[in-house]
């Protein structure tokens, strides 16, 4: 069996079958992993929603933060409706309830032992160990999935807090931990979260460190397969592997083989043509998302 973790597809649906199409993927008998930011900006989100549907377990998928903003238009909390969103195509849908219920059902961090990998989508606080985030991930996957799922996203948009307590609770506590899986590209030295800056290592603000070089990581022996940073460059960092290669920016869209080594890297080109942002490269805008 052959598994390829994906960078962030973002409604990039012909990008998606293009790459399978090349790597020859076989549902009956390979796995691919999508590292979150499913849909969104990208021309066919419903489709891209639709195909991993019915992959079923032929694909395991991370929510990023765009699937989040999706969800919580969905639950009604309108408010943060971003002017390049190109979701209302998934609100409309005749299954939208349908694909929403699947879409509450994704976890926040996984892990597979057997091929000693984890997948999430933005990254981990210094604290944490892959034994943790899964605990930290159950938290908030338990209540996207229950019947007050809409209370959770009346309360996840917001910065603070910026530092890991176990003694955090409530929204706080949630946020907190949605923030890490879905957000987080920087870490202050001292181990708050820095989530305003989006932008390449070689001009972040100074004290600020991408979060899988935090000293003395609890996270620092695993391998980590991770999405949402375009600007940082794919690429294997240490024990970590950034897969957001910008498809929704007419780029490209990046795999990597991780069930053998050497590590195996595919990239597929975008067409511009078809992606309503492909020449907007401003990504210092993109606020919350």
């Amino acid at each position: 069996m052959a598994v390829y973790a994906i960078g962030d597809v973002q409604g990039c649906y012909d990008e998606l079958i293009k790459m399978l199409d090349h790597i020859k993927f076989d549902p009956a008998h390979d796995q691919i992993w999508l590292a979150g930011d499913l849909v969104n900006r990208g021309p066919k989100s419903v489709e891209v929603l639709r195909f991993a549907k019915q992959l079923g377990a032929s694909c395991i998928s991370v929510l990023g933060n765009h699937d989040l903003h999706l969800l919580a238009n969905a639950a009604g909390v309108v408010e943060f409706h971003h002017h390049m969103d190109t979701i209302q195509s998934v609100l409309n849908a005749p299954d939208c309830d349908e694909l929403m219920d699947w879409l509450r059902q994704q976890p926040l961090f996984h892990h597979d032992a057997d091929l000693q990998f984890s997948m999430v989508h933005a990254g981990l606080p210094p604290e944490w160990s892959v034994d943790e985030a899964l605990i930290r991930a159950e938290e908030v996957e338990s209540v996207i999935k229950s019947d007050n799922w809409r209370d959770f996203f009346a309360h996840m948009y917001g910065n603070k807090p910026k530092r890991w307590s176990p003694k955090l609770e409530g929204w706080d506590r949630l946020r907190f931990i949605t923030n890490c899986f879905t957000r987080l590209r920087y870490c202050h030295e001292d181990g708050r979260l820095a989530l305003k800056f989006k932008g390449a290592p070689e001009d972040k603000p100074l004290h600020q460190k991408p979060w899988f070089e935090m000293a003395n990581r609890a996270s620092q022996d695993d391998r980590i397969v991770f999405g949402h940073w375009s600007t940082l460059g794919v690429g294997q960092y240490g024990n970590v592997f950034s897969l957001d290669s910008g498809a929704v920016w007419g780029e490209t869209l990046t795999a990597v083989r991780i069930d053998q080594q050497p590590f195996e890297w595919i990239t597929v080109a975008a067409d511009p043509a078809g992606l309503p942002h492909a020449k907007n490269k401003q990504k210092k805008s993109r606020r919350w998302l």
